[in-house]
């Protein structure tokens, strides 16, 4: 029976830890990234419902929607904003896609949020 020395016993540990820091840096980033898109996923959600909540008034117009949207947007930190919005007769619909900045982007970044309410109309009693 041989008896394992200090200089085996050492190797041992750096090879676990060779095998262990990489997949703990691993989980770290997937944290951070999964983190950093679900900001930037409420952030798109937000935007379409405040241009949604602006486009519906009485008052409300397309263009103010879709300012206020890409200001809420862009200031949440995400990129290549597209805002589409939708004003009919009894129905807003508002469509937001933008792009989450991510740390390593494989094409989940693509963010696409909507939101609709009912328009305002004035009615006689």
């Amino acid at each position: 029976m041989r008896v394992a020395s200090r200089d085996e016993r050492g190797l041992t540990e750096s090879v676990q830890l060779a095998i262990l820091w990489p997949l703990l840096l691993l989980a770290t980033l997937g944290i951070i990234q999964s983190g950093i898109w679900l900001h930037g996923r409420n952030v798109a959600f937000r935007a379409a419902t405040v241009a949604a909540d602006v486009a519906r008034g009485s008052y409300g117009d397309a263009t103010g929607a879709e300012t206020a949207a890409r200001e809420i947007a862009e200031s949440g930190g995400l990129r290549q904003v597209d805002v589409a919005v939708s004003r009919g007769p009894a129905v807003v619909m508002v469509t937001v896609r933008a792009r989450a900045v991510l740390i390593l982007d494989l094409g989940l970044g693509a963010l696409t949020a909507t939101a609709s309410a009912p328009a305002e109309r004035v009615t006689q009693p």
